[in-house]
């Protein structure tokens, strides 16, 4: 019993001893607890009192700069410029029919208008929603004056496209436009949405992810009216990197020069690595009416126009290849052993098949005719007989392997892939059988061929680089804004041709007396000191009626199409062109004279008047061949 009282004892005396320890540790507590509510409540109360009945901490978006973009020689093609977008806040804009009603004063739009335009793009109540793209100065600066009138109205700059050359290009370098709910869908999580800018066409839809760049953002305190009292922390934008075209600023300019009324396309090739230095497309447009968007007015111009200026024609449009097609006619029969150097035909003016006449557009004839003349004078009746004695289908065989009748796989969008025939081809789109004599048309590129500017530059390419054939390229390096190497691009060699030396050089051969030959159809094309060669084409757009003979006077919109393909120098090449002029009638006339002035240009020789060659391309022609 005494041993329990001395326990209990002594365990009172542990707990008296203890107890005040444990209170001033409670009295510690409760008094941080005090002082902090005293700093929060008192102290800073006003503050935070503010920030929550303002709901003030906001994130913005802060725009990446897009990537520039330069020809090969770093001459700049696009830029970027600041552009003043008008935006608001649905959350901070009340009462929202009022400032609605303000704004459409200023701006000179109806409120319904406005409010459509919220509709397209409402996202949430606290993010901008863009009214308008590129505001001009005086909407600016009206704005300015009365924003404390305009709760949650802002003004936000964002970069702006600005294409420093503009028409130059158009259809290679593309433009931006509004993403729309395609665009959006497909993007994923790309990071897109309504009111962004994408790529649309050409080289700033090809290389977006390149161009674009990589937002940053900003925490900002705002007022009760949106407006930003202080910025808190900033994450800096990334800007897209600079890509470097493979093309030349100055061959371009001509190119588009020397098309000037008229209605075709030109493409230049480096031969001997698949670049191209020029790709112009007539008529063009001006880029820079699409950076703000286009009114319905023009874009009814633009879309409605006969000679579709939006359609980029060196690889989209698809013609008869006429007689430059004949290369492969005989590179052909020289493989085949159909014909030698040897072989001769006897053309006088005309080809009998059964009971139709092929007339050839020598009216009397050429007489004696071996490859490298018939080359040389386009002669069609060599080219009956060859492609009689090799058919449709070896010719197809040939004519692929030189790159026509499929999309050469330039990186553009809609390139179109040609046509080829086949007597299977015609057999299953038309249910009838192939015809002997309609491969004497498909010979010298007639009938169903059909072929683009840029495949007929790859197919000359080829033959002037001794046989390789290059997957045409637009993009040469890519940098980041500061000026670091990103990536060098290299050639891509695609295919060969399927030739021997001898046939190769038997071709050239009478490529060289196109323009170099006492009887060359090309001989306007000749330059003292530099050596070109080429092949002329006419291509028809309308056949003959029957019992029509010698020259006949035809509308301009059903006058056939002239082509010209040239290499040069020679025995060195390092261009190589394409040009087709639509309606032009002869290739000798009216595409030939253009490639003459690119390859001067290119090769550093001074440049015939250019009033001179527009008059050679528009003037009528007689019985030319090609």
């Amino acid at each position: 019993m005494n041993d329990t009282l001395v326990k209990n004892s002594d365990n009172n005396e542990w707990f008296k001893q203890r107890l005040p320890w444990a209170m001033a540790i409670v009295l510690v507590v409760f008094g941080a607890l005090f002082m902090r509510l005293f700093y929060l409540q008192i102290l800073e109360g006003h503050e935070y009192r503010r920030l929550s009945e303002n709901n003030c901490i906001r994130l913005q978006e802060i725009p990446a700069p897009r990537g520039l973009i330069f020809d090969r020689n770093g001459r700049m093609l696009v830029d970027n410029r600041p552009s003043f977008n008008l935006t608001i806040v649905l959350k901070d804009a009340r009462p929202l029919n009022r400032t609605l009603e303000k704004l459409s004063q200023l701006m000179g739009v109806s409120v319904d208008e406005l409010k459509s335009r919220i509709a397209a793009r409402k996202s949430s109540a606290y993010k901008p929603i863009v009214l308008m793209h590129d505001m001009d100065r005086d909407l600016l600066a009206a704005v300015e004056v009365h924003r404390f009138d305009l709760p949650g109205v802002a003004v936000s700059v964002q970069p702006r496209r600005q294409y420093l050359n503009r028409d130059v290009a158009a259809h290679l370098i593309g433009y931006l436009g509004e993403v729309n709910l395609k665009e959006l869908k497909s993007a994923g999580d790309a990071g897109y949405k309504p009111g962004d800018f994408i790529g649309k066409l050409g080289a700033e839809k090809t290389f977006e992810k390149l161009l674009r760049g990589k937002v940053g953002g900003r925490q900002v305190e705002v007022n009760a009216a949106g407006q930003v009292v202080r910025v808190l922390n900033t994450v800096d934008a990334k800007p897209g990197y600079n890509i470097y075209l493979t093309l030349d600023l100055s061959l371009q300019a001509k190119a588009r020069d020397l098309l000037e009324g008229l209605a075709g396309a030109v493409v230049a090739m480096d031969p001997n690595d698949g670049e191209i230095l020029a790709m112009a497309s007539s008529p063009s447009f001006d880029l820079n009416v699409f950076v703000s968007g286009l009114t319905p007015g023009k874009w009814r111009s633009l879309s409605r126009n006969p000679f579709r200026p939006l359609e980029n024609k060196a690889i989209q449009g698809e013609y008869p290849p006429g007689s430059t097609y004949k290369i492969v006619t005989a590179i052909a029969g020289l493989e085949e052993g159909v014909i030698d150097e040897n072989t001769t035909f006897f053309c006088p003016g005309f080809y009998r098949f059964g009971n139709r006449i092929y007339r050839c557009w020598k009216r009397g004839g050429h007489g004696n005719v071996n490859v490298v003349k018939a080359l040389a004078e386009s002669c069609d009746v060599f080219f009956y007989n060859v492609g009689h004695r090799l058919g449709v289908d070896r010719l197809a065989w040939y004519a692929h392997a030189c790159g026509l009748g499929r999309p050469t796989g330039i990186e553009l969008d809609h390139e179109a892939g040609g046509l080829i025939p086949t007597a299977s081809w015609k057999r299953k789109r038309t249910g009838v059988p192939w015809q002997r004599g309609e491969t004497l048309s498909v010979a010298i590129g007639q009938g169903y061929d059909l072929a683009t500017p840029l495949q007929n530059v790859v197919m000359i390419s080829a033959i002037a680089n001794g046989g390789l054939r290059y997957q045409p390229m637009i993009l040469k390096r890519i940098e980041t804004a500061e000026g670091r190497v990103v990536r060098q691009l290299r050639p891509k060699l695609v295919g060969r041709l399927p030739v021997s030396p001898k046939t190769l050089a038997l071709v050239r051969q009478g490529l060289w007396q196109v323009v170099n030959g006492k009887h060359g159809t090309a001989r306007i094309c000749r330059v003292k000191g530099i050596e070109i060669s080429g092949k002329t084409g006419t291509s028809q757009v309308v056949g003959r009626k029957k019992g029509e003979t010698g020259k006949v006077v035809r509308p301009a919109h059903r006058r056939a199409h002239a082509w010209f393909v040239a290499y040069a120098p020679s025995d060195n090449p390092r261009i190589a062109v394409a040009v087709v002029v639509e309606h032009g009638e002869h290739g000798s006339s009216a595409a030939s004279p253009i490639a003459r002035e690119l390859i001067k240009t290119y090769l550093g020789e001074k440049s015939t008047d250019m009033k001179l060659v527009v008059r050679q391309a528009q003037a009528p022609a007689g019985d030319r061949g090609g």
